[in-house]
């Protein structure tokens, strides 16, 4: 009986998105478009099986179609470029039911009931004030205007966003903006529940009367543990405090295994556009480590660390062909000061544990980027416009550390590039990072980090749409310390492994995945079926390649409503034939995952290497 509803779970989607599958087959680029369209008409015929449309169903796929994302290589502000900005105007669509590509659709009244009486839209002042380039008065320039679209979308409170340019008839050097944007819902519970004696319970309020503040509080019981039953945390962030683009976080955590508090004012380089950035931040925080002796997995060390630090940068971005308005090239440079000052910690020396020496270092870095973006649908979203990083980006960075053992110096060197291969061959993304501390012509603490990322366009199959998805990461360490080591297990190698005897210092790690995106939806919810295939090895002082051989294979469904800020449902049934201290080869998960973001090409802090 489980096995046949987990099988009706899986199916669901599909079997709506197959729908009508008799209707006839013009051409291969229409079939979509038409049967879609005939599923529409016919529950249109009636106004009860109309409101169930609108309320199942949203055409999603055939907005690729449409000239507005086809034409996203062309910037479609060009036409307008140095007309005077007469008026700005701002018009936020229901949450639920409303499309900013497609203006013509509108809400049921159930949606608009929602929409309106229970979710609070962000104040249209904070958006002129705090998330818009221009204003009344300013020359159109388009680069600007194309970027900040992508600054709108980028926004945790804003599903989708578009601006609109129309110039005026009786006065032709006049244009007038149309800012549509969409919010998301902001208030969500969090939680867990084992028992009265172990829960957790709290809220995220991304948008907090509409200011696009964001709040996150939560309390944790655990009845049972002798050091610290209660647990509490609470973060507040402030995105852009008025038009600089600066974001302020303040937090406060108090848990059994970590306590900290900590203040933070930051500024990207969120746009081409933007000339300085940088960041300043200090804390106090106390960690419980639980450290793995790479040389007797089976051996655990736990200690306490705790410290206190502050950490400021500074960069400045060159435009190196100033009279070219649409070059997004950029020459970059940033200075770095942090210091770390420990007071419990592991015994250190001069040949140990030197990740938890007392630190003062001065960095500086040099670099080059280049990125734009294309919008397109579909690869880690469930219909929003996802906007893809095209570009590259080289950064030199070195320093100087004068630790409590003496100084030592620092280089490391990272350069990544990405884009659309041509022949509508997919993406790709590449990046090597690499770094090490150097004292007395020596490397210590050194680390080499490459990725490969693919993904292929959409397939057609049905009424639904195939992406094919390849990642490949090896890292490697030299001279780290004996408790540095990298694992294999869930979010750096197997997914759904949490073992921690898949240790060493270096590892090399394949995934592949195959995700078909259905049409239907359920209460606003779009599915998404994968089948995968994890891959990895991981080995400390012998050769990688002649390590074992650690396998994972898999099926679920992924769940996302777009319009909610919970994290996208995951239902995951996994087969690991070797994995080292599990009970059964089979897995069977239930999870919320956080929506993944394509890696930019933006420059930030000089930093060093992460070797995890």
């Amino acid at each position: 009986m489980l096995r046949h509803c987990l099988l009706l779970v899986l199916l669901f989607p599909m079997v709506v998105s197959t729908y009508g599958q008799e209707l006839p087959k013009p051409t291969p680029e229409q079939r979509d478009s038409i049967r879609y369209t005939d599923l529409k008409n016919r529950f249109y015929k009636h106004r009860i099986t109309k409101e169930i449309y609108k309320l199942f169903f949203n055409d999603i796929y055939n907005r690729k179609k449409s000239a507005e994302v086809n034409t996203i290589e062309a910037n479609p502000f060009l036409d307008f470029e140095g007309l005077e900005i007469a008026s700005v105007t701002i018009k936020q669509l229901n949450l639920l039911g409303a499309s900013v590509y497609d203006t013509t659709r509108k809400s049921n009244q159930f949606q608009h009931f929602v929409s309106n009486s229970l979710h609070r839209n962000t104040r249209e002042k904070t958006i002129r004030k705090s998330l818009l380039l221009f204003r009344e008065g300013d020359r159109v320039i388009p680069q600007q205007l194309k970027e900040n679209e992508r600054i709108l979308r980028l926004s945790p409170v804003i599903l989708d966003a578009r601006i609109l340019v129309t110039p005026r008839a009786d006065q032709p050097e006049l244009v007038d903006v149309l800012v549509l944007t969409q919010d998301v819902w902001s208030l969500v519970p969090v939680g867990s529940f084992s028992g009265f004696d172990n829960f957790r319970v709290g809220f995220n309020n991304s948008n907090v009367r509409g200011l696009t503040h964001s709040n996150a509080v939560a309390v944790r019981w655990r009845g049972a543990d002798t050091l610290q039953q209660l647990g509490f945390r609470a973060i507040y962030t402030i995105p852009y405090i008025g038009r600089t683009f600066i974001s302020g976080q303040a937090g406060f955590i108090w848990e059994r295994d970590l306590k900290q508090q900590y203040l933070r004012f930051s500024k990207p380089f969120l746009s081409v556009e933007t000339r300085y950035a940088g960041a300043l931040e200090a804390g106090l925080t106390e960690i419980q480590e639980y450290k793995k002796d790479p040389q007797d997995p089976e051996h655990t060390n736990s200690y306490p660390v705790r410290y206190r630090y502050y950490d400021l940068w500074l960069g400045r971005a060159f435009k190196l062909r100033p009279r070219d308005p649409e070059n997004t090239s950029r020459f970059i440079t940033a200075v770095r000061f942090n210091n770390y000052h420990f007071t419990k910690r592991p015994f250190v020396s001069l040949d140990s544990n030197m990740i938890y020496w007392h630190q003062r270092a001065l960095m500086f870095s040099v670099g080059y980027s280049n990125r734009n973006y294309k919008r397109d649908l579909l690869i880690y979203g469930f219909g929003r416009t996802e906007d893809v990083p095209i570009g590259n980006m080289l950064v030199v960075t070195g320093g100087t550390d004068n630790s409590e053992f003496g100084n030592r110096g620092y280089a490391g060197l990272q350069f990544s590039r990405g884009g659309y291969l041509p022949g509508n061959g997919g993406y790709l993304y590449g990046l090597i990072n690499t770094g090490s501390y150097l004292q007395s012509g020596k490397m210590y603490q050194g680390v080499l980090n490459t990725t490969a990322n693919y993904f292929t366009p959409l397939m057609r199959l049905g009424l639904s749409q195939i992406r094919q998805f390849i990642n490949i990461r090896f890292t490697k360490g030299y001279h780290r310390d004996p408790l540095e080591y990298v694992n294999l297990t869930d979010e750096f190698g197997i997914r759904g492994v949490f073992s921690d005897q898949l240790i060493g210092t270096k590892r090399l790690n394949i995934g592949t995945e195959t995700v078909l995106f259905t049409p239907g939806s359920l209460l606003g919810f779009r599915g998404a079926h994968f089948v995968y295939a994890d891959f990895g090895l991981v080995a400390n002082h012998n050769p990688i390649w002649k390590s074992k051989l650690y396998q994972s294979y898999g099926i679920g469904i992924r769940l996302r409503n777009e319009h909610l800020t919970f994290n996208t449902i995951e239902l995951r049934v996994g087969y690991y034939p070797n994995i080292p201290t599990l009970s059964s080869p089979w897995r069977y998960k239930l999870l919320g995952i956080t929506p993944l973001r394509l890696p930019d090409f933006d420059v930030s802090a000089p930093e060093i290497v992460p070797f995890r």
